[in-house]
């Protein structure tokens, strides 16, 4: 069920207007519910993270990447109807399409970055992201930059650089993808959340999983190798998990703003440190630990303002 007003009796017409954008869509507020679905993202992210180390480099990362998405498109079908249904404008498609072509990019450079460092590395770098996108929703979306958001904010990042400890560490090709991906997801992510303005969150989801599907095929083809039936059946899984956790994304930008769900996503850190250590032999080290409970302590503090700010 979506909040598409076309999925309501008597407005169940697919089509698909160009022209100017449709009034935006009623907003509902909880900022609890969406802080708890961007949780859920969350750990569907770290689930994606498990099963790329786990395939490593037996395929190229664009084509892991683009299979990904192809594999993908068997989820978006039950997104079909309010796809069909949402009036799309020329501004909105315009939107899809920046949105896209910054996400390919940002996913081809996260599934390479996935074999050259650690997991935990790469989810400490992918916390650049939420510090772009509050940032960016404050200039360019109007966000109300409240000191505790601030707060809640800036102690995250530097839990982060704790982990990072830049200038005290070589920077490689791994490192050097992660920032390119962490710019490329912040603006998806701003994008998605103009989106969310007039779009169901299925419509926002399964044009994603179009575009850049569209985007990556010329990558995959160029470094093309025949995948196995055991690696494609991992593609699918990874498939499965990145479109759950996008839709929960999506969905928690629709109950709260940007800035209030992002600090929850920090917890990934947790998850992805105990994954690397259990499975794939990564011991977190003294600054790991520091690091994310910085991160923890600023997400908890995030949480219990706005749950009590919710019940006031």
């Amino acid at each position: 069920m979506t909040d598409d007003p076309h999925d309501r009796p008597g407005g169940n017409k697919a089509r698909i207007t160009l022209g100017t954008s449709p009034p935006r869509l009623p907003r509902p507020s909880n900022s609890v519910i969406g802080i708890g679905l961007m949780v859920l993202a969350g750990l569907n992210f770290v689930a994606v993270t498990a099963i790329v180390k786990h395939v490593g480099t037996d395929l190229p990362p664009a084509e892991a990447a683009f299979l990904r998405y192809l594999l993908g498109l068997a989820f978006v079908i039950p997104m079909l109807k309010p796809m069909l249904a949402a009036r799309i404008g020329k501004r909105d498609l315009a939107l899809f399409s920046v949105r896209g072509a910054f996400h390919t990019v940002a996913v081809i450079c996260w599934f390479y970055a996935m074999t050259q460092i650690t997991i935990a590395e790469v989810t400490a770098m992918n916390y650049l992201v939420p510090v772009y996108v509050t940032i960016g929703a404050a200039l360019f979306l109007g966000e109300r930059f409240e000191w505790g958001r601030a707060a809640a904010v800036a102690a995250a990042f530097a839990g982060t650089l704790v982990i990072l400890r830049p200038g005290l560490r070589e920077v490689t090709p791994g490192h050097a993808a992660m920032i390119v991906t962490a710019l490329g997801f912040a603006v998806s992510y701003l994008l998605a959340k103009r989106l969310s303005d007039n779009m169901s969150a299925a419509a926002i989801v399964g044009m994603l999983s179009v575009c850049v599907t569209i985007g990556l095929a010329p990558f995959a083809i160029a470094v093309w190798v025949a995948p196995t039936v055991s690696q494609l059946l991992w593609m699918l899984l990874v498939a499965f998990f990145a479109t759950a956790a996008h839709y929960s994304m999506t969905l928690a930008f629709r109950y709260a703003e940007i800035s209030t769900v992002q600090p929850a996503t920090f917890l990934q850190l947790v998850w992805a440190t105990l994954l690397g250590a259990l499975a794939f032999g990564e011991p977190a080290d003294i600054w790991v630990i520091v690091g994310g409970a910085v991160i923890i302590a600023a997400a908890s503090l995030a949480t219990l303002r706005e749950a009590a700010a919710a019940r006031r």
